[in-house]
């Protein structure tokens, strides 16, 4: 095993494995050579993360001639440093619970069986490398797209320059243009916080000893899932929060059902943290100290995650020369997903409120609709139309989708809402999983879905019944119509109704 980081122009892959060897080796190739620009391009795609694949798989799927420029590593936050990393270590914690828990399910406890840090994270990586090569350069060159890896650059209306880390520049001629470069993670202004050595989701995975204390500051999703993660793991966990519960975005109920597990789990939740002073002690620990109801609590941690903050990639693209206006947000696009200049469209985290891959899946293909095929307002998509899902991968999963309780007050919009309590589902029951709900808004005096929340282990699962149903106008009481397997734990969907 080579354990020397690769000189690749991005952050080094660590531990340099045979696994992240052969996962840069797909997404960033050290042996690359640009392919010789074609004239023009009918679409240039700049950043290749889920968005900007999807779009150049796509339009070349299409017939058209396409440039793919990327800087780092394809596959984007979701393939290196996201979902698929995340959810590799999810699963190792899920099966440690199991483990734990096995006594109640008839089995003798081992206790010569302690859990292997070092070999979590090589399975997680392992299963990135196996997952890669959908990602990867060579895959997209024998789609028929022209993969060029490189800073890009827009130097006017019809041209953008690709500089390589070697300084060696090729100039890309385009009709159009797509903005898919993502956003990354940042810190909040914490007194302290520059002076040590913190962690985010860009540099979790690199992780190869388990830390025996673990700070988290935030408890949005990705806050929430590595907490218990890291918990379940073997490492005393603190969360620290602003507010006074998880998800703060999310149900209140799922956040309190959320919360027993978190205690459960033996993770220690510092809610109203105020006034937040981070330094580093002699022995190389964070000291996170915080005022909490007045009073200061310290807590000293060996990691700490920073779980909050994202800002978008828009530097170095010269937007300006193009007309394309941005903000701390992102891109600036229409419902079309046009930037200010027409001829420049943006998908994915650059522009859009909803910071997920299936969203950013979907944004690429009203993208593709818009640029190539639309005949002015004819044949347009809007990003408005979609109907967003999302799942924080926790145990329990919380999901949701369309409008919640807050949102629809806020609307002036009056709802029905049924509740279905797992606790009496029987598969639920069965399987020890009872701690959960499935919500679901109508519009008052109809059966017109609106939105849902469902807490469940599975509830990622779930909630596409309700979201298929929204997409395809089809109201609850047809779906307690539909015959459900018994038992599962989707039958609580069915039985809203009819209880």
């Amino acid at each position: 095993m080579n354990d020397s980081p690769s000189q690749a122009p991005f952050a080094p892959l660590l531990p340099f494995d045979e696994y992240n060897q052969k996962l840069e080796q797909n997404v960033h190739p050290a042996d690359w050579v640009n392919p010789e620009p074609r004239k023009p391009y009918h679409l240039v795609v700049l950043g290749a993360g889920t968005s900007g694949l999807v779009t150049a798989a796509a339009a070349a799927g299409l017939g058209a001639r396409v440039a793919l420029i990327e800087r780092e590593l394809m596959g984007g936050d979701c393939l290196n440093v996201g979902c698929v990393p995340s959810k590799g270590m999810i699963h190792a914690a899920r099966v440690a619970a199991s483990l734990k828990e096995a006594r109640a399910f008839g089995f003798t406890e081992n206790k010569n069986a302690p859990l292997d840090f070092e070999l979590v994270m090589q399975r997680m990586r392992r299963l990135r490398a196996e997952i890669s090569p959908n990602d990867s350069a060579e895959r997209f060159q024998k789609l028929g797209v022209d993969v060029f890896f490189g800073q890009a650059s827009f130097v006017d209306e019809a041209s953008i320059q690709v500089t390589r880390s070697d300084g060696q520049a090729q100039r890309l001629n385009y009709r159009k243009a797509v903005i898919a470069t993502g956003a990354r993670a940042t810190a909040p202004e914490i007194p302290g916080l520059d002076r040590v050595h913190y962690l985010t989701n860009e540099t979790l995975y690199s992780l190869t000893k388990s830390p025996a204390t673990f700070g988290v500051i935030g408890s949005g999703p990705v806050g929430c899932e590595m907490a218990q993660a890291f918990a379940r793991l073997g490492s005393q966990v603190f969360v620290f929060e602003r507010s006074s519960r998880l998800l703060s975005k999310e149900d209140p109920c799922a956040a309190e059902i959320l919360e027993q597990q978190f205690v459960k789990d033996g993770i220690e939740m510092i809610f109203n943290s105020q006034e937040m002073q981070i330094e580093k002690t002699s022995d190389e620990k964070i000291r996170v100290q915080v005022t909490q109801a007045g009073k200061v609590r310290t807590e000293i941690v060996e990691q700490l995650l920073v779980a909050v903050g994202r800002a978008p990639n828009v530097e170095d693209l010269n937007l300006g020369s193009v007309g394309v206006e941005f903000d701390k947000s992102g891109v600036k696009v229409n419902d079309h997903l046009q930037t200010t200049n027409p001829k420049i469209f943006a998908a994915g985290d650059i522009c859009s409120k909803y910071k997920f891959t299936h969203i950013a899946d979907f944004q690429a293909r009203i993208v593709i609709q818009n640029a190539l095929f639309a005949l002015g307002p004819f044949g347009k998509k809007k990003a408005s139309d979609l109907i967003v899902p999302w799942a924080t991968y926790t145990s329990p999963e919380v999901a949701h989708v369309g409008l919640s309780e807050t949102d629809a007050e806020k609307a002036g919009i009056e709802i029905d809402t049924y509740t279905q309590e797992l606790a009496e589902v029987d598969r639920a029951i069965l399987e020890d999983q009872d701690a959960g709900f499935v919500k679901v808004h109508t519009k008052k005096g109809s059966d017109q879905i609106l939105g849902a929340t469902i807490v469940a282990n599975n509830a990622g699962d779930l909630i596409s019944e309700i979201t298929l149903a929204m997409n395809n106008h089809i109201g609850l009481s047809k779906i307690a119509s539909a015959i459900h397997p018994y038992p599962t734990q989707a039958e609580a969907i069915n039985l809203i109704v009819r209880s």
